[in-house]
């Protein structure tokens, strides 16, 4: 799971929701246009299939909630057990108004957000969990065929934390990312990014 700067790429912006925001946004078309026929088929996150990570995103969406309001990590299960299939878009746009409500107010920034190897501020789980949904978006995406829009308000702070928030060394264990794929210094920023996590574009 995911918790990520091209040489040229330069801080995050001060105000990392744009893209979070963005990214909850994005998702939620992703997961409504999943087919019945897709949900066994595996993704580029080896060990889920597009059912068991459409499942996992809305429970993610849920936790980022509880945490941004000082809740507990643990509190939140990694898969939603109360999300029937094809459920999916209806529980993320649901979980997503309580997120709005959270993370729309300036003060969550500087909160210190309770994460598994220590607490953050809210600033900095904000470009964490961003990179998450990307990551995981752009996996169902893939493995259902659909192009969704990645705009450079959603990418920018994933990418220019990347290299920083995991190297390229080790992978593996306790780092949940393959090794990095190399691709072109000039290719798309979504290709940049998912390469730089172990995925191929």
């Amino acid at each position: 799971m995911t918790d990520t700067a091209h040489a040229s790429d330069t801080r995050p912006p001060a105000d990392p929701r744009g893209g979070l925001f963005k990214a909850v946004e994005l998702a939620t078309g992703v997961l409504a246009a999943i087919r019945p026929d897709q949900y066994d088929q595996g993704t580029p996150c080896p060990e889920y299939s597009v059912r068991d990570l459409a499942n996992h995103l809305v429970s993610v969406l849920r936790r980022v909630t509880v945490l941004g309001s000082g809740g507990s990590f643990m509190s939140v299960p990694n898969l939603a057990p109360d999300v029937a299939d094809g459920a999916w878009a209806e529980a993320w746009t649901a979980a997503a108004k309580e997120f709005d409500a959270v993370w729309s107010d300036p003060a969550v920034l500087d909160r210190q957000i309770a994460l598994p190897w220590g607490p953050v501020p809210g600033a900095v789980a904000s470009v964490i969990y961003t990179n998450e949904f990307v990551l995981h978006t752009w996996d169902i995406a893939e493995a259902t065929g659909q192009s969704p829009l990645w705009t450079p308000e959603l990418l920018a702070a994933p990418l220019a934390v990347m290299r920083r928030a995991v190297p390229a060394e080790p992978r593996g264990g306790q780092v949940p990312f393959g090794p990095v794929v190399e691709v072109p210094e000039d290719a798309p920023a979504i290709d940049r990014l998912v390469g730089w996590y172990g995925r191929r574009p």
